[in-house]
């Protein structure tokens, strides 16, 4: 028999959780053809000895739906052995879009996923206006991984209601047209909608994000087009306070469930420091939905971001925040002098619900003017003190002096990282959350997948090889109806990525570079250890190098 590659010696872990096993892997037309031990002759051979061979990793939460459009590798994701994204997360998104209406789903990105306008003016093709239309224009563009598209229920709302999308609940017709949108989408190979409760998204000229204002109805209506089809999933950007849900977002909970029929994944689980017990709390009230196919999020990694104050999306949950969002910089400093603003910011962090003001964890991280420099390195906390000045204050002075240039680095979750391992080892919650594409200068969470591999599985052991793969693979794919991915047997679709277990990791923080549409700036996190990243049998990544290869499908929800 003659294979088109052939995969041999390696330790294969197959994503099912089953015991590694020493064998071969046979690739004919994009499909995995034997796996065991294989013979014949075959146009490429990968010597695997002493890697591990996996499937390709499945990352259930990404934001790369402008990016992609300008790149065809979908960075850093693929970096790190992940072959599929799903995108469209949290309610926000750029299809359906009118070409009158793009100022407005650009904005929207910006306010809640932070990505720079000048970045989506310059790298947005803009080369469809149905969502239909928006799938084909990534097929015809090309792409390095699969991608699976979740309809943003944002611009859906927006198309069928303009302005007023931002300010009240869809009428029965409107209802109606945009479920036909939806269902639509779905009938075009979307794998479901997703939405947001979250306080702090906001969008176009600091105003609700339009999903925000779907009222139960509007939501029964567009989960029945999943039940209608029998396939799909929603997501939902679900807790204003991480790792609680209270009794609104329970119920909230509960009806996407109930009229669904199908899995609702969730956001997020999150250990804080000011509430050590607040993820096992929550696990335990809201058992009876996780039992039903309510599936919480979680990272594995500290959630590490970056602060700049010329765009605090970390703080839109705070109404005393709206007026600086999306304002010229001399305005932003003007208002973040003013005594009434800081009156009302410090008395918001008396109820923190993000973030938590442990001013010892905030830490300068650069600085714009030289002046400034002999802050980087230090906590605010520290500052303030020597500065004999309150730590409010000192915050938002050392910003105003650098101009807002300064950027500071702050541990808002999961810093205590002795509790990770009993969160990602519960098998009630699903290993994702990386906002690939989104937050591009404050966060990369992007490289978790191998943060798993090195740090939880080969360094500190708290989990097996088999299962961190099942739980990066397999988990996410069926989560979706993707049956085809995120397992390694005869007639699945050949997707792998090949590892050495004794090197692969990759880093708690990233490395800033200047490779956006028109030089704008993102935080990467780099990979170690990834040896080959393959896409339906085509290898895409060789030792760190791209090949050239883009052998990426744009995956149908029907035939997943």
């Amino acid at each position: 028999m003659s294979w088109d590659l052939v995969i041999k010696n390696g330790t294969i872990v197959d994503g099912t959780g089953a015991p590694r096993f020493h064998g071969d892997i046979a690739v004919k037309d994009g499909l995995i053809a034997e796996v065991g031990e294989v013979s014949g002759s075959a146009a490429r051979t990968i010597d695997a000895s002493d890697l591990v061979v996996a499937p390709g990793f499945v990352d259930p939460h990404t934001h790369y739906d402008a990016q992609i459009c300008w790149d065809d590798l979908t960075t850093p994701s693929c970096w790190h052995g992940v072959t599929t994204v799903m995108l469209g997360n949290c309610g926000v998104g750029i299809a359906p879009c009118r070409p009158e209406t793009r100022e407005v789903a650009a904005w929207d990105l910006v306010n809640v996923e932070a990505i720079p306008f000048d970045v989506l003016k310059q790298g947005v093709t803009w080369d469809w206006e149905t969502f239909p239309e928006y799938m084909q224009a990534a097929a015809r563009r090309g792409s390095g991984l699969n991608l699976g598209f979740l309809c943003a229920l944002t611009p859906f709302r927006h198309y069928v209601m303009g302005e007023e999308s931002m300010e009240r609940a869809a009428t029965a017709e409107e209802t109606a047209s945009i479920r036909g949108l939806l269902h639509e989408a779905m009938e075009a190979g979307a794998f479901g909608f997703t939405t947001t409760n979250a306080g702090q998204h906001v969008g176009y000229h600091g105003r609700p994000l339009a999903c925000r204002l779907a009222s139960n109805d509007e939501l029964a209506a567009y989960a029945g087009v999943l039940k209608e089809l029998g396939r799909g999933a929603i997501e939902v950007a679900l807790t204003n306070e991480v790792s609680r849900v209270d009794a609104s977002e329970r119920a909230l909970l509960d009806l996407l469930l109930r009229e669904s029929g199908r899995p609702v994944t969730w956001l997020a689980l999150l250990n804080r420091d000011d509430d050590p017990d607040a993820v096992q709390n929550t696990l335990s009230e809201i058992g009876d939905l996780i039992e039903r196919g309510s599936v919480p999020q979680c990272t594995c990694r500290p959630f590490i971001v970056q602060i700049d104050l010329s765009k605090p999306f970390i703080f839109a949950n705070m109404e005393c925040w709206n007026p600086v969002l999306n304002r010229p910089v001399d305005e932003q400093i003007a208002i973040l002098r003013d005594s009434g603003f800081r009156a009302a910011f410090k008395e918001a962090l008396k109820r923190p619900l993000i973030f938590s003001a442990r001013w010892e964890v905030m830490t300068v991280l650069e600085a714009a003017t030289p002046a400034m420099a002999r802050y980087v390195g230090r906590n605010v906390r520290d500052i303030a003190a020597e500065r004999g000045a309150d730590p409010v204050d000192t915050f938002l002075d050392i910003a105003i002096e650098d101009g807002l240039g300064m950027q500071f680095n702050y541990e808002l979750f999961n810093s205590d990282e002795d509790r990770i391992p009993e969160l990602i080892t519960d098998p009630r919650t699903m290993i994702g959350l990386s906002d690939g594409g989104a937050h591009v200068d404050s966060l990369c969470d992007a490289g978790y997948a191998t943060y798993l591999l090195g740090t939880w599985v080969r360094d500190k052991r708290v989990m097996t090889l088999e299962r961190a793969v099942q739980r990066i693979t397999s988990e996410p794919a069926a989560l979706f109806g993707i049956t085809q991915r995120g397992r390694i047997a005869p007639g699945l679709a050949a997707d792998f990525a090949i590892f050495d277990l004794a090197t692969v990791g990759s880093d708690k923080t990233g490395e800033m570079r200047h490779d956006l549409p028109g030089g704008g700036r993102r935080l990467v996190v780099t990979s170690r250890g990834v040896e080959y990243t393959i896409v339906n049998g085509e290898v895409l990544f060789e030792h760190g190098r791209d090949t050239g290869v883009r052998a990426g499908r744009v995956l149908h929800s029907a035939q997943a």
